[in-house]
């Protein structure tokens, strides 16, 4: 089996030649709130820089440990051995919105009649069990399983419920990517791949399949679903900072959990924290 890593680099800098900067690096599932709500943040702050760079969950926690950013985005917890890493950090973890990682599938496997599967099924595909979509009732063509990097949140998520652990490895899996994007594109671009993105990442061309429970309850990802903690795949989207936040990065995480700032997480597919 060929395993390909492909490893994003995005920053985005939000004001310029500004005497005040908040540095932000972290999960690409909770990039695009927090790009859009430092837009409009530095607007009204006009002395302000906000600097916001992706690389996923891991790496918004390693760079706040490291001292290297005044805020993370993560959408998974932090983990035991990461808080060991860095014994003088105070991890302040705020949430800021709510998300489901969606089991997805390209649109042909989806129209060819795969809509829902359970989770035993899905678990078959990423341990490298079913590599034929006939094998659960769908075309005979060969699965293109696409994992993620193993720090990325999503996958964290995805696999502790899935397979029952977090750092489960998928021997099933034919690429692992990194961001959102990365892997929305690989499954576009494909017309037999199954992949883990956020619910704010599908579309005509990426299909969220539901999940068919042990009574036999088909679950969808709906947007009440993930509100009522329904679909059996959720997760926080957070904001990390080395303890209580202060002055110009405690305004920031004010506005973000501010009316304006929850109407921003729902206008990028996502729930707002505060119903």
């Amino acid at each position: 089996m060929k395993i390909i890593y492909i490893i994003p680099l995005i920053a985005v800098v939000f004001g310029c030649q500004k005497s005040r900067s908040i540095n932000i690096s972290g999960s690409t599932t909770v990039l695009p709130v927090v790009s859009v709500a430092a837009e409009e943040f530095v607007t009204a702050n006009t002395d302000l820089n906000i600097i916001v760079n992706a690389g996923g969950s891991g790496v918004g926690i390693n760079q706040l440990g490291e001292g290297k950013v005044e805020m993370g985005m993560i959408s998974r917890d932090i983990t035991k051995s990461e808080e060991e890493s860095f014994p003088k950090v105070d991890f302040n973890q705020i949430p800021i919105g709510r998300d489901a990682v969606v089991p997805v599938v390209s649109s042909e496997i989806f129209d060819a009649g795969i809509q829902a599967l359970t989770l035993k099924q899905i678990g078959d595909v990423y341990q490298g069990n079913i590599s034929n979509w006939k094998e659960l009732g769908g075309p005979d063509r060969e699965i293109l399983c696409v994992d993620k990097e193993a720090s990325r949140g999503t996958r964290h998520i995805f696999m502790e419920i899935v397979l029952g652990d977090k750092e489960a490895i998928a021997n099933g899996a034919d690429l692992v990517l990194g961001s959102n994007n990365e892997e929305q594109t690989s499954i576009v671009q494909s017309d037999a791949a199954i992949g883990m993105l956020s619910n704010a990442w599908l579309n005509d061309d990426v299909k969220g399949l539901g999940i068919i429970s042990e009574s036999g309850e088909t679950i969808y990802p709906t947007l009440e679903n993930i509100v009522n903690n329904d679909f059996p795949i959720g997760r926080d989207l957070i904001v990390v900072t080395n303890g209580q936040p202060k002055g110009d990065l405690k305004l920031f995480i004010d506005f973000l959990l501010s009316d304006k700032g929850q109407e921003i997480v729902e206008s990028q597919g996502y729930v707002r924290i505060k119903q």
